[in-house]
């Protein structure tokens, strides 16, 4: 009987110390090898400091800046430490009343435009932390962003165009515009900022 425990015993060292210790020192080391900027978070680094990260959206709500879409986390918003998605199904009035003040935010933010609401602008994603919009959303800010940094609305556009990102592989998901990244561009200098 007590070879018995001691072999389990050894055998639960032995595998405790493979898949608990040896595996995941392996598979992180590769993966700072071969992947660094994303096994350290896709951070983006500006003067030398972390701003943001590709994967995890932020709020903007100046007129000068593409929007993203809302937030879901608590009780912070896009709080990667709380991912997690509203829960209301679309005849819950909390969830009504939510698309409605988001609306009008939109629209107070940019009254003469008429064009139909993107639904990724007033909804948030599963997770709550989408950092991406789709080119429609980002389409419908075009004219604000424009008209708040003097801009054209053709520089705008060709931003917009050259932030927008296909779908991966050519087939799976789809085109997509990383909201932190465009903002970013709009700030470098030979875009006003």
């Amino acid at each position: 009987m007590s070879r018995l425990i001691r072999n389990s015993l050894m055998m639960l060292l032995l595998m405790t110390l493979i898949t608990g210790v040896l595996y995941p020192l392996v598979a992180t080391g590769l993966a700072q090898v071969i992947f660094p900027g994303q096994a350290n978070g896709s951070l983006i680094v500006k003067n030398g400091k972390p701003i943001g990260s590709t994967l995890i959206g932020q709020s903007f709500t100046d007129a000068r800046y593409f929007w993203g879409r809302p937030s879901a986390t608590t009780p912070n918003p896009n709080n990667a430490a709380s991912s997690s998605g509203s829960n209301t199904g679309p005849t819950n009035p909390a969830l009504v009343d939510a698309v409605k003040q988001r609306i009008d935010a939109l629209h107070a933010v940019d009254p003469t435009n008429n064009a139909p609401v993107p639904v990724d602008l007033v909804t948030a994603s599963a997770s709550g932390l989408d950092p991406e919009i789709s080119p429609a959303a980002a389409q419908y800010q075009v004219a604000r962003v424009a008209q708040a940094r003097k801009l054209s609305a053709s520089q705008v556009q060709a931003l917009v165009s050259e932030y927008t990102s296909g779908r991966t592989l050519g087939i799976l998901g789809e085109p997509r515009v990383n909201v932190l990244k465009l903002n970013l561009a709009l700030d470098a200098p030979q875009h006003g900022s």
